[in-house]
């Protein structure tokens, strides 16, 4: 049955599969040897070499998932995107990227290509008119990252594509805000999809790993130099992500639903200054989004009103935690300006429009009714200590 064909569960669950054919156990069979047999083998199967039977059971269903002729699962999310760069970037190289793309991949570029002869240009903007007026003559990748991280700012997949492919680049996409339940890039034609699969893939906050979708030839390019950086993740970490990307569609539309419900009580509360969030129409890119995404996402940022102290805030939240990372089933709130894009420095931050008040808010599967009251009573604290301070 041709993947395209099943429904997003049912690829969730079933596809990439590593059959018990001994016991006809119900879930793959977890293998961790790390080594195995050279002689009389169709595969010499090395963890390194992304080919172990759950590394490559696995693969099969990111590829699924998105669209795409095959993937590779590697030890983080940085591992994937720094391994999919250096792929198709040498010295004397040179690549356009969005500004606005997660920190880490930021500080990757800004801080390492230049020692590596590769050169670089960001854009402020979104659109393709930003991206063209960077391309110079040994451009070989244009990368980014839609929705944004933290501003969910919207790029536009299939006009990018268009773009990458008249002037003979390949582009490339951190996909992770959206996951493949809420946006497909191979669709519109972008050539490499990379995701955090620590975020949505993994779900329950105790995963790190990353992946890489694209077509069978850009794949082994990726993977001959995966194979000596090393990125490789281990097999037992590999039968956990299988095991929470079963349920991916059904925790994420839940997280859709709820992000959206949360988007609108916030945008319409009279403490809260601005809300971005795709789905709202006074984003300035909701049609945009509706175009190219099936969900909006469970990721959102919000500022509070002028006076109101947002670190103070969050240690008020009693249910809604304060953490580092994103996309668990529960909901989370972090500062970007303390973590995802803390090495930026302030002007920088401040040229991408991240004020230290901005508050990222990963939101979760639990009832909206208990967010909400948990968000009210953290304000109303916050509110009260404003008062007492002013008097």
């Amino acid at each position: 049955m041709n993947q395209r064909k099943k429904g997003l569960n049912t690829i969730c669950t079933h596809t990439g599969e590593v059959k018990d054919e001994q016991f006809k156990g119900a879930i793959s069979p977890l293998y961790m040897s790390t080594s195995y047999a050279f002689e009389d083998v169709d595969v010499k199967r090395y963890p390194r070499y992304f080919n172990t039977p759950n590394q490559e059971a696995l693969s099969k269903k990111v590829a699924a998932l998105e669209h795409a002729e095959a993937g590779l699962i590697f030890g983080s999310g940085m591992a994937a995107v720094s391994t999919a760069l250096m792929a198709f970037l040498k010295a004397g190289d040179h690549i356009v990227l969005q500004r606005a793309i997660y920190g880490g991949t930021y500080n990757l570029v800004n801080e390492e290509f230049e020692r590596f002869g590769i050169e670089f240009s960001f854009t402020d903007g979104f659109r393709p008119e930003d991206f063209e007026a960077k391309i110079k003559a040994n451009t070989k990748v244009i990368y980014i990252e839609t929705p944004s991280n933290p501003l969910l700012a919207i790029t536009d997949l299939a006009a990018t594509a268009e773009l990458a492919k008249k002037h003979g680049l390949i582009s490339m996409i951190d996909n992770t805000f959206a996951s493949p339940v809420n946006q497909n890039p191979i669709d519109f034609g972008i050539d490499v999809v990379i995701h955090s699969a620590t975020k949505y893939m993994g779900g329950h906050s105790d995963i790190c790993a990353g992946a890489v979708a694209t077509t069978q030839e850009n794949i082994e390019r990726i993977f001959s130099l995966a194979k000596n950086l090393g990125g490789s993740l281990s097999d037992y970490t590999v039968w956990l992500l299988e095991r929470s990307m079963k349920t991916m569609g059904i925790r994420v539309r839940a997280q859709n639903e709820n992000a959206q419900k949360m988007a609108e009580f916030l945008h319409a509360h009279d403490d809260i200054e601005n809300v971005y969030y795709p789905g709202l129409p006074s984003h300035p890119d909701y049609e945009l989004a509706k175009s190219q995404m099936h969900g909006f996402g469970g990721m959102m940022s919000f500022e509070l009103e002028e006076g109101l102290d947002a670190s103070r805030f969050q240690k008020e939240l009693q249910l809604i935690k304060s953490s580092m990372s994103l996309a668990g089933v529960e909901s989370t709130v972090l500062s970007p300006s303390q973590t995802s894009h803390a090495l930026l420095g302030p002007e920088e931050r401040t040229h991408q429009g991240i004020k230290d008040g901005l508050i990222r808010f990963s939101v979760g599967i639990e009832e909206t009714k208990d967010l909400i009251a948990d968000i009210e009573q953290a304000l109303k604290k916050v509110r009260n200590a404003t008062v007492v301070a002013t008097h």
